[in-house]
């Protein structure tokens, strides 16, 4: 069945490559498109297209089908060409020609993107709740892990003192960007499209503000052809919020898998976090992180590909639009995902204690030592020349103890303060 269907058929080979794979897709948004069709067909009955009685059939319909979505019992056989055409036939089938009137008023254009809208709503605010997971066991490990000196670099060369409670709490603070920026797409997407129909509005006296309440949307895209226009702009920046979201994991996994090599050794976790190698038995590989870099690399690639398909489209409705679904869904449920096994995973970190006797450290404390000099009353730049001196001539010795002057500022994180910046619903 096809909602466009006019009495003909079309060439196999056309049909196969114009559908695709969208019903397996469609299997994300069937639960969005019933509640779309739900405020549709009660906007229909309270304007008097359909009657009470029919209204309530369609309600009855639609509530079975979202219980069979939820029970997974719910399909879409390959007669039909994607979601929004098996739930019209599924009305149709159980209460006749009421469940060809669903679509009155509608198009598959604005039927489709309030679906994605809808959607894409309920992940952005599902992907919030995660990264606010994850923001909460970062603090707790910062706080934890607060005194325990890291050893910190520039250029991959040792540089100056840190601290593990410091590296935790860089990535919570980085977090709180990430979502600032899925807030704003999160303002996009929660206008509802529904009444744009095929991007140019419908004739009929349709209450557009009624179905942008049944739907919890918080305004509605006035101008139908920005509504339409609206599709491939929201993915493009749904696509910049994730890859944002992801160059911090996909950074932060890089550090783990930096600090977990045995020419570091800062951190290690349990063996059932790690994978071994086939033939050499001491390896303990951090494939978690690895993948989760990986993955993360590749929804960064996102945005670009949604920016290359819509680019330079003219306004109105085009086919193209069908390209941005497979990978957008796949990216939030891969986001969603890595997440949980982010917070899993970090959960579990062993931090090792530092020999700071170790020669690598040998000139970790060099700031330090300026900084006391400057405290007895030096200038900074003769300061800096004179342990530059020693360095250079090979007679540099750490000053540290009671005049150490920078472990005072590592420890004081400000982990209250970063956790009052997290932004609240």
């Amino acid at each position: 069945m096809k909602l466009w269907d006019k009495g003909f058929s079309i060439d196999k080979k056309i049909e196969l490559f114009t559908v695709g794979n969208d019903r397996e897709i469609d299997m994300h948004i069937a639960k969005y498109d019933v509640i779309a069709s739900l405020a549709h067909a009660k906007m229909l009955h309270s304007i008097r297209l359909i009657s009470e009685k029919e209204w309530k059939e369609l309600e009855i319909g639609l509530q079975n089908i979202a219980n069979d979505i939820e029970n997974g019992t719910f399909i879409i056989e390959d007669s039909f060409e994607d979601v929004h055409s098996k739930i019209e036939w599924e009305l149709t089938q159980k209460f006749g020609e009421v469940g060809k009137k669903i679509h009155t008023a509608r198009s598959r254009n604005d039927q489709v993107l309030v679906a994605l809208q809808l959607y894409y709503k309920e992940n952005l605010s599902d992907v919030n709740q995660k990264v606010k997971t994850l923001f909460d066991t970062l603090l707790h490990l910062a706080e934890t892990h607060k005194n325990q000196l890291l050893p910190g670099y520039t250029h991959l060369q040792v540089a100056m003192p840190s601290s593990f409670g410091l590296w935790f709490s860089a990535y919570a603070e980085l977090l709180i960007d990430d979502v600032y920026l899925l807030n704003a797409v999160s303002k996009i997407v929660d206008q509802n499209p529904l009444g744009s129909a095929a991007g140019y509005g419908s004739s009929f006296p349709i209450d557009r503000e009624f179905t942008t309440k049944e739907m919890n949307f918080s305004t509605l895209k006035f101008n139908v052809v920005a509504a339409q226009m609206s599709r491939g702009k929201s993915e493009r920046s749904i696509a910049a919020a994730l890859g944002g979201l992801c160059n911090t994991l996909a950074r932060f996994s890089m550090d783990i898998c930096l600090y977990m090599s045995q020419n570091f050794g800062f951190i290690s976790f349990p063996d059932e976090l790690t994978t071994g190698s086939s033939i050499m038995p001491h390896k303990k590989n951090p494939d978690v992180f690895e993948l989760i870099r990986g993955k993360c690399n590749k929804i960064q690639a996102l945005q670009t590909e949604m920016i290359l398909i819509t680019n330079n489209l003219p306004s109105g409705y085009h086919r193209d639009f069908q390209l941005l679904k497979e990978n957008m869904i796949n990216a939030f449920e891969d986001v969603k995902n890595i997440l949980d096994i982010f917070n899993f995973a970090i959960q579990q970190i062993m931090v090792k204690e530092i020999d700071l006797n170790d020669e690598k450290y040998h000139y970790l404390f060099t700031v330090d030592s300026i900084n006391n000099l400057v405290t007895e009353g030096m200038s900074f730049r003769e300061a800096y020349q004179k342990i530059g001196g020693e360095v250079q001539s090979g007679t540099y010795k750490a000053t540290l103890g009671k005049n150490h002057t920078h472990m005072g500022s590592i420890h004081n994180l400000g982990l209250e303060e970063i956790r009052k910046k997290f932004p609240r619903d």
